[in-house]
């Protein structure tokens, strides 16, 4: 039975409080994805893919099915999570068996029970953040709605994710200055210098060893705490 109109504004408000509401990066990546599977019909299983400078990196999902698919998308670099994010903004993937457009991917995705896909690209501003992938194990064909509710769908995850990444990336700032801060003021100590030159030494060391200066701060740190901890 395809959902009424009343039914698929209802679950979009729905999913739109459960991912806006405040979280940090996992726990709305997490909150997507489950209501990504309450809301569009059809598809049992969802995943969320984020875009890593060196590839995509699975961040949440539904099942570990989803997992293991991705993953062999990844490896294979082909199938509608790969295509959504590189080539097409929207994927949509019936009858998966039949098709030919992932000779690779398509066997072993029917192998796992696979039987239709739906994949989103997840971006701002034309920069792919990621994607939204759905894979149904009880139907070939696509319920009426789906691509449309899971477009829209995709669209509510992208603003969620874009906040949920900023708040995340802001509190990495923070804490590298926390930590760098700390060491600066430990290095000071153990030498007896001033805090422009402590943090040059940080710098030096992290250049010297090809170790970003948070790693080489956080070591700092690590060492003072050990050697002040109490000994039982």
């Amino acid at each position: 039975m395809s959902p009424s109109s009343t039914d698929v504004a209802r679950s979009l408000a729905e999913a739109a409080r459960a991912i806006s509401a405040p979280h940090d990066l996992d726990e709305t990546l997490d909150a997507i994805v489950n209501a990504a599977r309450t809301s569009v019909p059809g598809f049992d299983h969802v995943g969320i893919s984020v875009v890593r400078k060196d590839g995509i990196e699975t961040k949440a999902a539904t099942s570990q099915l989803v997992w293991e698919l991705d993953d062999v998308q990844y490896r294979l670099t082909e199938g509608p999570c790969v295509d959504s994010i590189r080539t097409e903004p929207s994927i949509s993937a019936p009858g998966l068996r039949h098709d030919q457009r992932w000779p690779r991917y398509v066997p072993e995705a029917v192998a796992r029970g696979v039987r239709a896909q739906l994949a989103f690209r997840l971006y701002v501003d034309d920069h792919a953040m990621g994607g939204l992938n759905f894979y149904s194990t009880e139907s070939e064909e696509l319920q009426e709605g789906a691509c449309e509710i899971g477009e829209l769908f995709a669209s509510h995850a992208t603003i969620a994710l874009g906040q949920a990444i900023e708040h995340d990336t802001l509190n990495q700032a923070l804490a590298t200055r926390t930590i760098i801060g700390e060491a600066i003021g430990l290095t000071m100590a153990r030498f007896e210098i001033t805090s422009d030159r402590a943090f040059q030494f940080l710098v030096r060391a992290s250049s010297t060893s090809n170790i970003k200066i948070r790693d080489i701060a956080q070591e700092v740190v690590d060492q003072a705490d050990e050697q002040y901890r109490p000994r039982e």
